[in-house]
């Protein structure tokens, strides 16, 4: 079993900022990456951010400059940090990880969501 909680989202007005939070654990071992994703109705899910093993990162390009990814690796923990929200940023956001489980499948896993609301 893997767990993968996610915390930090809730209403901002535009401009402001949020940190979100995403802890995994369980069974789940040499993860290659984590990400955040974001939906809106009626759309894909798309990606955000994601943080590779050895630390490198990439962007959408609509979040670049504004959103930071960073991890925290002896908690199995990643954040995004969101700076000068604009209202297209309202969707609700998803972590994900992929890691290898105890029989060495790749795997991914998901987080349960949570919405984030830019409005004034």
């Amino acid at each position: 079993q893997v767990q993968v909680v996610e915390s930090g989202g809730g209403l901002v007005q535009p401009g402001g900022s949020l940190r979100l939070s995403c802890a995994v654990s369980g069974n789940i071992f040499r993860i290659s990456y984590m990400a955040w994703y974001r939906q809106t109705p009626g759309k894909e899910r798309e990606l955000v951010a994601v943080i590779l093993s050895g630390g490198r990162t990439d962007y959408a390009d609509s979040v670049k400059g504004r959103f930071t990814i960073s991890r925290e690796n002896a908690k199995n923990t990643v954040y995004l940090q969101m700076d000068s929200l604009k209202i297209e940023d309202t969707a609700v956001y998803y972590c994900s990880v992929r890691g290898l489980d105890r029989q060495a499948y790749e795997l991914d896993h998901w987080g349960q969501g949570m919405q984030v609301t830019v409005s004034s």
